[in-house]
């Protein structure tokens, strides 16, 4: 600790008034949030690995020159086990989407939107991040290889598989686990492998903007081994239905920095990585669950399990390696891991989870930002009882809706004193349903609209919102179809909640 502060004095000049340690788990580094007279922080860090902290030092150095957004490094001890970083915050990906998760993978809208940031934002890191990248400055290793391939899949068999007293042939594991690894390290190793990409790992600027860090395990390899660790995270739940839309963002991402392989290739090649992945998982799982004791990694198995009972039961899905699977199949139909639920995969097929049809096109077109415009968009929650808002544009133009029809929260003592803005108010509404519903043509008439008002130069459109108070649905309405159309068309929206005070400004990017 004194040569953290040593080496803060050293670059700022004085000492921090401020030193809070930062709880971190599964690192074997110590971070600490350093505050001056002025309230700026800066993180420092104290490591226990030189070459695992030059690993983090050389990439985060290499891709801040890129543009890609990582912490900066802003000062290192001469023996390299003491640095300085921008202070990123403290939100993560993963804490923003802890609603999603405990409501069993029932992702509200906003949450959705951030994994879709993140997701686009991973092509960046992975193929513009390996440009000019000297891969020897990586730890452990270089390159994701053969060896390590099979080093996990045989952590997998003896941590795990051979805990569950499942009977296998030791001679044909070892033959299909070669030809597995065969097969994982047949793709280009063209791209920087995150490795330990995960929602943890995702920091959040104030926007909602992703920020990488934790990535001094990265190393040359194929991208698709980040896309699978991220997706089919154990204790994420990500339904499937989600899975598909956030894997067709990756893939269009993709195609912005690199030529990227045919649909079915693509799908043949991110199926053996989700394969491997959630073997590694258990493996992990199993060492620090039933080996370590460490009850959170054994309350994760389960989920684990899931998502491998997901993959075996989808359609059209076929792995050349008879033995593994035949152990796999007994394994997810043991007692101790017989499912809670009934939901699977089992009537989907591995293509239709990139929502892309075979010649690689899209089936839903992702927007693309549009020219700024002249136009100005306001958008209202009103109350009924208080009056329709004016038009004070002097235009006259525009629509009133009537959100009355939908499920009222406000009938629930537990909602009474909240607003559409809150996270419960808008998990009742989209868990309920009939709001989406609502909303689903009100965003077809007001993209025309918009487009139209656009192409002729209008300034001025508004949409208003009503329901009983002014409170509840007339604001998720309101706020979520503002942020639909500055999101499409890349506009300068004002969102006014007349009812409750507020009003937000979002001006074009």
């Amino acid at each position: 600790m004194d040569k953290l502060i040593a080496l803060y004095e050293k670059y700022l000049g004085y000492t921090p008034l401020n030193t809070q340690k930062i709880p971190l788990s599964g690192s074997n580094r110590s971070y600490y949030r350093f505050t001056d007279k002025e309230g700026k922080t800066i993180i420092g860090v104290k490591g226990v690995s030189k070459e695992e902290n030059h690993a983090f030092i050389y990439l985060a150095k290499h891709f801040y020159t890129k543009q890609i957004p990582v912490p900066k490094v802003l000062a290192v001890s001469d023996d390299e086990l003491y640095y300085l970083q921008s202070d990123l915050g403290q939100l993560s990906l993963y804490d923003a989407l802890k609603g999603g998760r405990e409501a069993n993978g029932k992702y509200n809208l906003k949450e959705i939107e951030l994994l879709k940031k993140t997701i686009r934002a991973l092509p960046n890191i992975q193929i513009n991040g390996a440009h000019g990248l000297d891969f020897s400055n990586c730890y452990p290793q270089p390159e994701f290889d053969k060896e390590s391939v099979l080093f996990d899949l045989n952590y997998f068999k003896y941590c795990f598989l051979k805990s569950t007293g499942l009977d296998f042939h030791e001679l044909k594991l070892e033959a299909n686990f070669q030809m597995l690894a065969k097969d994982l390290t047949a793709e280009p190793m063209q791209a920087f492998l995150y490795r330990d990409f995960q929602a943890r790992n995702v920091m959040l600027d104030h926007n909602g903007n992703p920020f990488f860090i934790d990535f001094q395990g990265g190393r040359k390899g194929p991208y698709y081994y980040d896309l699978a660790s991220f997706l089919w995270q154990a204790s994420a739940k990500y339904p499937f239905k989600l899975r598909r839309q956030l894997i067709a963002e990756y893939y269009e991402s993709l195609k912005q920095y690199t030529e990227v392989p045919s649909v079915r290739h693509f799908v043949s090649r991110l199926s053996l990585f989700i394969l491997f992945r959630t073997l590694q998982v258990l493996g992990a799982y199993g060492f620090r669950g039933y080996f370590e004791h460490k009850q959170y990694f054994i309350n994760s198995i389960p989920y684990a399990i899931q998502n491998l009972r997901d993959m075996i039961n989808t359609e059209g899905l076929h792995f050349p390696y008879p033995h593994l699977m035949d152990i796999l199949k007994r394994l997810i139909n043991l007692p101790q891991f017989s499912p809670k639920d009934e939901t699977s995969t089992k009537d989907k097929d591995l293509l239709s989870l990139l929502h892309i049809d075979e010649s690689g096109n899209p089936s839903d077109n992702i927007q693309q930002d549009k020219d700024k415009s002249k136009l100005v968009v306001k958008v209202f929650s009103f109350s009924f009882k208080k009056g329709i808002p004016d038009d004070d544009s002097g235009n006259g133009g525009g629509y009133v809706f009537d959100c009355r029809s939908t499920h009222n929260p406000g009938r629930y003592p537990l909602y009474k004193d909240l607003n559409g803005l809150t996270e419960p108010v808008i998990r009742f509404l989209e868990d309920d349903g009939e709001i989406l519903n609502f909303l689903k043509p009100v965003y077809a008439l007001a993209d025309h609209h918009v487009k139209r008002y656009i192409e002729r130069n209008f300034t001025h459109l508004m949409f208003c919102f009503g329901c009983t108070g002014g409170q509840h649905r007339s604001v998720y309405s309101a706020q979520h179809l503002a942020e639909h159309i500055h999101n499409k068309f890349n506009i300068e929206v004002h969102i006014i909640h007349r009812e409750q005070g507020i009003k937000q400004i979002l001006l074009p990017k």
